[in-house]
C-alpha cells in the first residue's frame, strides 16, 4: 500500500451498531488519525466558538439546533447552523490535507467528495442487535433502547439529508455498506481495511 498517498476513510452508521468502535480499531490497525467528537472540537477551537455551540449543532438539522439556541443558548447569525457546518466542513478538508484519517458522521464523505483518496463506508446492523447493544451500554430498558435508537437514526438522517445530495443509509450513497453483525467489530474494521488497501 502506498502510505504516503494521503486517504481517508468516512464512517457513517446506525446508532448502536459500533460504527464510533469500527471506525477507532480501523484507525489503530492502520496507524492513522480517528475524529469523531473530537473533530467538533477542534472546530469550534479553529473557529474561535464556544464548544458548546457545535455540541448543539453536532448531527441535527436545522429546526433542531435552532430549537436548541432558543432555549437558553441565544442566536447570533455568525451561529447559523449553515456557519457551524461550513466551519466544521473546512476543519475536515484541512484534515484531509493534513494527514490520512478516519472520519465518523459529519457528513464528511459529502465534504470529502471530490477528494481522490476518501472511501466512504456506511455500518449498519439489524435492529435487535442495536438495541441489545444500546440496553448494555447505557443500562437502560429494551423500550428505552429502541426509543433512543430511532430517534437518534431520525437526527442522524434528517442533518445528513439536508446538507447533502443524497441519502443518508442508502447504500448508493457510498462506496460500500456493511452489516457489523456479519463479521463481528474487530473483523468488520479488518475488513475495510483490506479493501482500502486493495484500492490503494
Amino acid at each position: 500500500m502506498n502510505m504516503e498517498k494521503k486517504f481517508i476513510i468516512t464512517i457513517g452508521r446506525q446508532f448502536g451498531s459500533g460504527g464510533r468502535e469500527i471506525g477507532r480499531r480501523l484507525a489503530e490497525m492502520m496507524g492513522i488519525g480517528y475524529y469523531d467528537k473530537a473533530l467538533m472540537q477542534e472546530a469550534a477551537r479553529e473557529s474561535g466558538l464556544c464548544c458548546e455551540f457545535f455540541d448543539k449543532a453536532d448531527e441535527r438539522a436545522p429546526t433542531t439546533f435552532m430549537h436548541a439556541l432558543s432555549m437558553g443558548f441565544g442566536y447570533d447569525g455568525i451561529l447559523s447552523n449553515e456557519n457551524i457546518f461550513r466551519f466544521q466542513s473546512e476543519t475536515i478538508r484541512r484534515l484531509a490535507d493534513r494527514e490520512s484519517c478516519v472520519i465518523v458522521g459529519r457528513c464528511a464523505d459529502y465534504i470529502l467528495r471530490d477528494h481522490p483518496a476518501c472511501f466512504s463506508v456506511f455500518i449498519h446492523a439489524p435492529e435487535e442487535v442495536r438495541v441489545a447493544t444500546v440496553m448494555a451500554r447505557s443500562g437502560i430498558s429494551e423500550r428505552q433502547a429502541a426509543e433512543l435508537i430511532a430517534k437518534t437514526d431520525k437526527s442522524r438522517a434528517a442533518y445528513y439529508d439536508f446538507y447533502t445530495d443524497k441519502k443518508w443509509g442508502d447504500a448508493a450513497s457510498y462506496h460500500f455498506s456493511i452489516n457489523s453483525s456479519w463479521l463481528g467489530r474487530e473483523d468488520t474494521a479488518g475488513f475495510i481495511r483490506m479493501l482500502v488497501e486493495k484500492k490503494l
